[in-house]
């Protein structure tokens, strides 16, 4: 399956929401807001286990993939400028394997009315090569708070 090999990547993606900068950062911070739109094609309804926002505060959600398989996220916060940015490290497994460990940035900027996210992320996959399928996986996330930030009431 794997001959241990280390394959490296990175990614940004830049999205422009009709919302303000502050509710899309609280999207990213409360764990039921959250839960509510997160998502990607791989992972069905994962479920938040910890959200604890804070620096080195930690973050944990398990979901079902695609045949099955497990997908385990956690991740730790280690930079945080309210209602700014932030920066978390993160390990992910899928049917208890270790698969990647990366560190991701969010940035989240006033544009018009609305407002711009830039999320960033590098890191280091395990024996195979799954950059593409995670780009893919996190831009669908994104899709995936762009239709809850239009659809939701607007409360912060």
């Amino acid at each position: 399956m794997t001959d241990g090999r280390l394959f490296f990547g990175s990614f940004t993606i830049d999205r422009r929401f009709d919302a303000r900068p502050e509710r899309v950062f609280r999207a990213f911070t409360d764990r039921a807001v959250k839960q509510a739109w997160l998502g990607c094609e791989a992972v069905s309804a994962p479920a938040i286990e910890q959200l604890d926002f804070r620096i080195g505060g930690r973050e944990v959600s398990r979901g079902g993939g695609q045949g099955g398989a497990e997908h385990l996220f956690e991740g730790q916060y280690l930079d945080i400028v309210d209602g700014r940015r932030f920066v978390f490290a993160f390990v992910m497994h899928v049917g208890g394997r270790k698969l990647s460990a990366s560190i991701a940035s969010v940035e989240i900027l006033p544009d018009g009315d609305g407002a711009r996210l830039i999320f960033n992320e590098q890191g280091v996959y395990f024996g195979e090569d799954g950059w593409a399928e995670r780009e893919e996986g996190t831009a669908f996330g994104m899709d995936q708070l762009a239709l809850w930030l239009a659809s939701a009431k607007e409360t912060a």
